[in-house]
């Protein structure tokens, strides 16, 4: 039901070693369209990233005038850098496979970063994600979310019958129409409903047969969602 950035990274990544050529990193930048390269060492950990951020900064520091006094700054060292090992950004951001879409969004978003190196739980590099990746998501179908709302949220998590929910998708937007037997019950799906990849919003036009608003009914724990491998 809930995606993580393992299912929309991509997995064939352009890598390069410490040891690469400041020019070779370059030109791989431009011969595949991409913006960042992770280093990486032999044994597969990450090292650090080279991006064209990191490219450009030592150009931009080839034509500057030298500071007073011979004073030298961090961007200043890139003159003379000519290696990946030597340009790269290290620690470079990452994020885990297990880590879920909207994770991966806000890391993306408070590091003012568009790609993100994956790594596993042995700190191995897997993918990368990009925010074009993680839009994937908005581009399930109708289809698709509705047969995620009514097989797994609706029968298998909350054991309803399919009878008493009528699931309407339209680009992306849910409508839920039927009666249940409490308000929390009606709340609770539509809460798990708004957690389900790809949709855009949530109409909930439920009734219940008891308001039990005045108790205190916790929303399902994480252990209650289906795993990504049970989507279809």
């Amino acid at each position: 039901m809930t995606w993580s950035v393992a299912d929309v990274m991509t997995k064939d990544v352009v890598v390069v070693g410490p040891d690469e050529d400041f020019k070779a990193c370059a030109k791989l930048l431009q011969v595949h369209g991409i913006s960042a390269l992770p280093v990486v060492a032999e044994s597969g950990k990450l090292l650090g990233i080279v991006s064209e951020a990191d490219l450009l900064a030592k150009e931009r520091e080839r034509d500057s005038q030298r500071r007073p006094l011979g004073i030298r700054t961090d961007d200043e060292s890139l003159t003379d850098a000519r290696t990946a090992g030597e340009v790269m950004t290290s620690p470079a951001i990452f994020i885990r496979a297990s880590a879920s879409i909207p994770e991966a969004a806000r890391l993306m978003y408070r590091e003012a970063v568009r790609r993100l190196p994956v790594l596993d739980d042995d700190g191995s590099l897997v993918g990368i994600v990009s925010r074009a990746d993680l839009l994937k998501t908005f581009t399930r179908s109708d289809e698709s979310i509705h047969r995620d709302i009514s097989e797994n949220i609706v029968k298998k998590a909350l054991f309803l019958d399919p009878r008493t929910v009528r699931v309407l998708v339209t680009n992306g937007y849910v409508r839920l129409i039927g009666q249940l037997e409490t308000r929390s019950l009606c709340l609770i799906l539509e809460h798990m409903v708004r957690r389900v990849e790809g949709t855009v919003g949530v109409m909930n036009e439920l009734t219940f047969r008891l308001d039990d608003a005045h108790l205190k009914v916790d929303i399902p724990p994480r252990s209650l969602q289906l795993s990504a491998d049970e989507r279809y």
